[in-house]
């Protein structure tokens, strides 16, 4: 994507990624432990600050219990393109890590999709209640 788009305010996959360890434990300390289905959620609103990241940011997780590395490998890419699909529903600036069970990888698509939809509603509406 040229940098004109990303100067346009355009968020583009990489910069809706949690990256850095210690923004995954900062949306550990300041959210509870939500569930869905096949994954469990936490979600922290980032505080206005000099930070020049805007928008969502998304992290997942995929530790040695879901499998041996090609089935986590392949967990992550799933939730990866459902969160895709669906980040345009979240519209502040909201860092979300989510925690996918074993079943993400036999599941259906549309039902991942679905699920990763409502999640995201559920936290755009949260917002709604707290203002």
């Amino acid at each position: 994507m040229p940098d004109s788009a990303h100067c346009a305010g355009f968020l583009t996959p990489d910069d809706a990624r949690l990256r850095k360890h210690a923004d995954y434990q900062r949306v550990y300390r300041r959210s509870r432990k939500h569930f869905s289905p096949s994954m469990t959620y936490f979600y922290a609103e980032r505080m206005s600050g000099p930070s020049p990241v805007l928008g969502p940011r998304v992290g997942l997780t995929a530790g040695r219990v879901l499998g041996k590395a090609v089935e986590r490998n392949r967990i992550k890419r799933r939730m990866r393109e459902a969160v895709r699909r669906n980040l345009a529903l979240l519209t502040r600036d909201v860092d979300v890590v989510l925690h996918p069970r074993r079943t993400v990888l036999t599941a259906d698509f549309t039902s991942l999709q679905g699920e990763v939809s409502r999640i995201f509603a559920v936290i755009e509406k949260a917002r709604d209640g707290a203002s």
